[in-house]
């Protein structure tokens, strides 16, 4: 018999990260779980034996350790601070892991509001996408203290196949995933260039994809967010959200910000923020972030090379 109890841990925020993480823990571990959606509640309490809590401060007030699954800082400071909020219900020596990707800065200033309640704070953005997150298989990249990691290692190890321990302070977790969202705002972007230009050439996209994914060209994102961007343009297709637009508007935002306080040159992340800004300007935030494939490449467009050949004046060139 294992000599501590499993921590009695709760989990605010049911999304796409959210939600599979809470199915996890809820097979190992008490669990209470609250979400705004009451029916996503319901459905862990039903299925996976979750407690259903009517607000963040029912689900905290006997936690030991706190996930915070939201989608930014608003969500994170209505959450813990606001009415019902789980800081007042938590007792000292309790810790928040903050899941969440809000930047460094914000991870710092909620880490002190939680101080002057006795909590301590988890710095833990995740990374792996909703499958992952279900079977135990994200990257955790962590800013804590030894205290503060010791309380949430449970937890975290639950989650985690990778758990990366990048400082001892808050803010060191999100300035590690923020260079890990440059890179894969990027990559997605990248994806979209390399499929609408081959849809401009005339190129079967479906053989693209499958032909360059495992060269050297290819990436994750690519190989992940490649097959779902041909789908696309299918008709009748309904692409599933597997990561909103929405959420890469923000976390290169965020990149972009502490990159300009850094006074470090970021062209390319910057270029792939303006073509996320695009997308939700273009109606497709709540879409899956495949989709900024077609503002790169419409779906009304069938331009090829067949029908806009490239000419030049003759002698140009020579």
């Amino acid at each position: 018999m294992s000599p501590h109890p499993p921590p009695r841990t709760a989990v605010i925020g049911l999304g796409a990260m959210g939600l599979p993480m809470a199915r996890r823990l809820a097979g190992e571990l008490p669990v209470s779980v609250y979400d705004i959606a009451a029916d996503r509640r319901a459905a862990l309490a039903a299925s996976d034996g979750a407690r259903d809590a009517a607000s963040p401060a029912e689900a905290a007030r006997d936690a030991e350790v706190v996930v915070l699954a939201v989608r930014d800082q608003a969500q994170v400071e209505g959450a813990l601070f606001g009415k019902d909020g789980a800081a007042e219900a938590l007792r000292p020596g309790a810790a928040v892991i903050l899941t969440s990707t809000v930047g460094p800065e914000a991870a710092r200033s909620t880490a002190a509001r939680l101080a002057e309640h006795g909590v301590l704070t988890v710095d833990a953005p995740v990374s792996g996408g909703p499958v992952r997150a279900g079977s135990g298989d994200l990257l955790i990249v962590v800013g804590a203290d030894d205290t503060a990691l010791k309380t949430a290692r449970p937890v975290l190890d639950l989650l985690a196949s990778t758990l990366t321990v990048v400082g001892p302070r808050p803010g060191d977790g999100q300035a590690m995933k923020a260079v890990n969202q440059l890179l894969a705002g990027v990559h997605i972007a990248a994806a979209a260039e390399a499929i609408a230009l081959a849809r401009g050439l005339g190129l079967d996209p479906d053989t693209v994809v499958e032909s360059l994914k495992h060269g050297a060209a290819g990436s994750f994102m690519f190989a992940d967010r490649g097959p779902r961007m041909v789908r696309t343009y299918e008709d009748g297709a309904e692409v599933e959200v597997k990561s909103r637009l929405d959420i890469f508007v923000k976390d290169m935002g965020i990149v972009t910000g502490i990159a300009k306080d850094a006074h470090v040159p970021v062209p390319l992340a910057a270029a792939a923020e303006q073509l996320y800004l695009l997308g939700e300007r273009a109606g497709l935030a709540a879409r899956d972030d495949s989709s900024l494939v077609t503002v790169l490449s419409p779906k009304s467009s069938e331009i090829s090379a067949e029908t806009t050949p490239v000419t030049s004046p003759e002698g140009e060139g020579r």
